[in-house]
């Protein structure tokens, strides 16, 4: 059954209760494969054991977070927004999971739209997900891809070529491809939006309709008070960390080992 949940930002929101965001419980960590290296932070709940397999959100940074300080990803232009919701102590005393948050330089993107090749940062970040997947007990059914703009684009990218990975994605203030997205109407999305963004609104409402028009659960929330910093916002969505860990890979949606 198609289901779509939009809602316009009118007025004042309510929002999750402001807590410090912190940094320290990032581990700053370098990811090398094939001569390439990619700096990450990354997140790790205290008491984790085998027995209790934890689920994976994964933050892709925007273009102020670009570098190779293993830091602006978590600090600069918003990215600490996105990225430490997750490591707050009440989210994560709700709903503990392992948070990591890679770093590309700028001259490599996340996802190329004019491609049908994941890029050489995306397929890092693949990499990255299974050796971690190794290291700890990652529930692979709980792989969740966060990012905004630029890093939106890598979600969209991601999801769009590699469905199977991902369980929920949201793409904030981001822009994508609404022929290819049809591929992963199997994962739950969420997507924020500003009317006014310089990323057309109207190309947002097509990655929306896409998925859903060929069976995919897709949520939109476009704002139309704001342009593209909409992350403080975004973030600040009450239902949005529940929607987030209650979402899992569709085993209707799996074939021959694929989730789509």
């Amino acid at each position: 059954m198609i289901r779509i949940a939009i809602a316009a930002g009118l007025g004042l929101v309510a929002s999750l209760p402001q807590q410090p965001m912190p940094v320290a419980p990032f581990v700053p960590r370098l990811f090398v494969r094939n001569g390439q290296n990619m700096p990450y932070r990354i997140f790790v709940p205290e008491g984790v054991t085998a027995e209790r397999p934890l689920p994976l959100v994964i933050w892709l940074h925007g273009a102020s977070g670009v570098g190779t300080d293993n830091r602006a990803q978590i600090e600069a232009g918003g990215n600490e927004v996105g990225s430490r919701l997750w490591v707050r102590p009440d989210i994560q005393a709700k709903y503990p999971a392992i948070v990591v948050a890679p770093q590309s330089p700028a001259s490599e993107l996340w996802g190329n739209l004019g491609s049908a090749k994941v890029t050489k940062f995306g397929q890092l970040v693949i990499d990255l997900v299974d050796s971690l997947a190794r290291e700890y007990p990652v529930d692979r059914d709980r792989v969740y891809l966060l990012g905004q703009s630029r890093g939106g684009i890598g979600v969209w990218d991601l999801i769009s070529k590699r469905p199977e990975l991902f369980a929920a994605a949201v793409p904030l203030c981001a822009q994508g491809d609404p022929k290819r997205v049809v591929a992963a109407r199997g994962v739950r999305v969420w997507v924020f939006h500003g009317a006014k963004d310089v990323m057309p609104v109207a190309n947002a409402r097509d990655m929306v309709a896409a998925p859903t028009a060929a069976g995919g659960v897709v949520k939109y929330t476009e704002y139309p008070d704001l342009g593209h910093e909409i992350w403080t916002r975004a973030f600040s969505e009450p239902d949005l960390p529940a929607w987030l860990f209650a979402q899992r890979r569709q085993e209707s949606d799996c074939h021959d080992g694929l989730c789509r």
